[in-house]
């Protein structure tokens, strides 16, 4: 027999899931309900993350930003939020602000994806001026996905600069 918890988590997880789907194909208003209904049942740090994800796509960064701060409460080693914070600082402008939510995600213990900060950290620092940092930025975001185009353009960007 079924757990009524498992219940729960099943049906947080199946709207979770149709809200990506909908985010997917543009129906961002959709996931954002979907989002909110997993949350109502599970609050989850992905959830969190992926609510603020879809308010990025309407432009609300700092909504955004606080559904990432509401997912690192539930689980500070969930690496996706920081570098989502960070990202969407660089939107706002406020490049100093994102170095460090950036770095944590570099240094995240569940994350999947270490290129995007390292890739974000290189984009603060070519804005900044500081191409020797942007250029280990970017190189080392290659290192962990060798065939990011974003930052292959990066580091060609920045090793002309250079010359």
């Amino acid at each position: 027999m079924t757990e009524p918890n498992e219940l729960y988590e099943d049906d947080a997880y199946r709207y979770f899931k149709e809200a990506y789907e909908k985010q997917t194909k543009g129906q961002v208003e959709e996931a954002i309900e979907l989002y909110r209904k997993s949350l109502e049942i599970l609050p989850t740090a992905e959830a969190f993350t992926f609510l603020g994800w879809a308010y990025s796509f309407q432009g609300r960064y700092e909504e955004a930003i606080e559904e990432c701060r509401r997912a690192i409460d539930i689980d500070p080693d969930y690496g996706n939020p920081y570098n989502d914070i960070g990202s969407y600082l660089i939107e706002l402008s406020r490049f100093e602000e994102a170095i460090p939510w950036l770095e944590k995600a570099t240094r995240a213990e569940r994350y999947d994806a270490y290129c995007y900060p390292y890739f974000n950290l290189g984009k603060v620092y070519e804005k900044k001026g500081d191409w020797m940092r942007a250029l280990v930025n970017y190189r080392k975001a290659l290192e962990f996905k060798s065939d990011y185009k974003l930052a292959q353009q990066g580091s060609h960007r920045i090793q002309a600069y250079l010359n």
